[in-house]
């Protein structure tokens, strides 16, 4: 996973930037994840970019471990977490290979199994390190199901963008494939919700088997 490290060291400003997309959709995540936690519970999340979900979570629950294989965009996020007087997060440069081990009992992963080569390996890793029962919440880009722009320019323009650096790898999931990825690894979907409108992400909620 380290080898698009450079490619998000290089974009960390500019991410940092960027405002909220669609900032009712991002609360209504958070709120559906704060469903989930409890006080006396260790969260890790994996590709935290910035930190902004870790620094608004951190204080629902007792240890929060953000991480992310950009130093830089960690260093956004310890630079936001400074400013905002939030010392509750631990910002950790690592993959899901190399994350603190746990157990833990939430492991969140926002916008990143699509960028994810090796999708297997990381879903072992995450199972791994989450207690028999913990939750495994994420939102993932799915490909559109039928073709639109968002399907065209993915089609056309990102390989041309991947072939000078410009965008990282990008792996083109369905919904289906999404669900095997995470049952195949032990997990039990106890949720799934599609963003509204012509937003193709996924968030699944799914609980550890044994």
């Amino acid at each position: 996973m380290y080898r698009a490290a450079k490619f998000w060291d290089r974009t960390a400003e500019k991410y940092a930037a960027m405002p909220v997309r669609n900032p009712e959709a991002y609360a209504a995540l958070l709120d559906m994840v704060r469903g989930y936690l409890n006080p006396k519970y260790a969260v890790l999340e994996l590709g935290c970019g910035t930190g902004s979900t870790a620094i608004v979570l951190a204080p629902d629950v007792a240890r929060f471990v953000a991480t992310d294989v950009s130093e830089a965009m960690l260093d956004k996020g310890r630079e936001k977490a400074r400013d905002q007087g939030i010392g509750t997060v631990e910002f950790v440069h690592a993959d899901a290979a190399d994350a603190p081990p746990g157990p833990f009992d939430v492991v969140l992963a926002f916008n990143l199994l699509h960028l994810i080569e090796d999708r297997d390996a990381a879903m072992a890793e995450i199972a791994s390190r989450l207690r028999p029962g913990g939750l495994f919440i994420s939102k993932t880009f799915c490909m559109p199901e039928r073709r639109n722009l968002i399907w065209f320019l993915i089609k056309t323009a990102l390989p041309v963008l991947q072939a000078v650096g410009r965008a990282p790898y990008f792996g083109k999931l369905s919904p289906d494939e999404l669900e095997a990825l995470i049952t195949s690894a032990g997990f039990t979907i106890v949720d799934t919700q599609r963003a509204a409108g012509k937003d193709p992400r996924r968030t699944i909620v799914a609980r550890r088997d044994g």
